[in-house]
């Protein structure tokens, strides 16, 4: 049985614990709490609706959801929202797809942002249509968005989440299908997708990149 000095003892080092625990909670830098989602695309109408446009898709639901707007600034339509204490800045780069790193850098910069807290959004051909792949770095996969990314900021070390375009095209025909319109088959199928998207851009922010591509990898 223990004594009354014992059990105030460990009455004392668990109000201690607490306290160092909500200390270390409440320093932890803003910065950290902050994450820079971005689509990637080419702006205009030209190009809304190509499967190189798909992480302007994505940001463009992701807003949705949060029922907030996007607002023109420099290099890029930007929208804010905040979840569970965590601030996303959402960037569509207005820079066309094969410059998006000045973009990117300039809003790292401006917010604050760590690399590590940065989820890029974009196509990848060698990814079946609609599938996702979420990696904490990598190559660019001749990606010309992510190789600028990388140019820029100097790093492949930066988290991307690739949306499956898939590859059923002929041979020499890559470009004409990566900007070309998605199908009426497509077209049905992406509103399914989609909403998938955006809840690992959230789970980025909430949850981590590691619980991320657990989660969601192979979805």
């Amino acid at each position: 049985m223990l004594s009354l000095t014992q059990i105030f003892t460990k009455m004392h080092l668990f109000a201690l614990l607490q306290k160092l625990f909500s200390q270390n909670i409440e320093t932890i830098p803003p910065e950290m709490k902050k994450y820079l989602i971005v689509g990637l695309g080419n702006i205009g109408e030209k190009y809304a609706n190509t499967r190189h446009n798909i992480g302007f898709k994505v940001a463009d639901a992701l807003i949705q959801k949060q029922e907030t707007l996007f607002q023109t600034q420099k290099l890029g339509d930007v929208a804010r929202f905040s979840v569970k204490g965590r601030t996303f800045v959402v960037l569509k780069p207005s820079t066309f797809m094969n410059l998006s790193g000045k973009a990117v850098r300039y809003w790292m910069e401006t917010e604050n942002i760590p690399v590590e807290n940065i989820l890029v959004v974009g196509d990848d051909l060698s990814i079946p249509f609609a599938a996702l792949r979420i990696k904490g770095k990598g190559s660019a996969g001749g990606h010309n968005g992510f190789q600028d990314i990388q140019d820029v900021l100097q790093t492949t070390e930066y988290a991307r989440l690739r949306f499956g375009i898939g590859n059923d095209f002929p041979k020499g025909r890559q470009v004409d299908y990566v900007l070309g319109e998605w199908t009426s088959e497509e077209t049905e199928k992406l509103p399914e997708r989609i909403p998938i998207a955006i809840d690992a851009c959230i789970s980025f922010g909430l949850a981590g990149l590691a619980n991320t591509m657990n989660g969601y990898n192979g979805k």
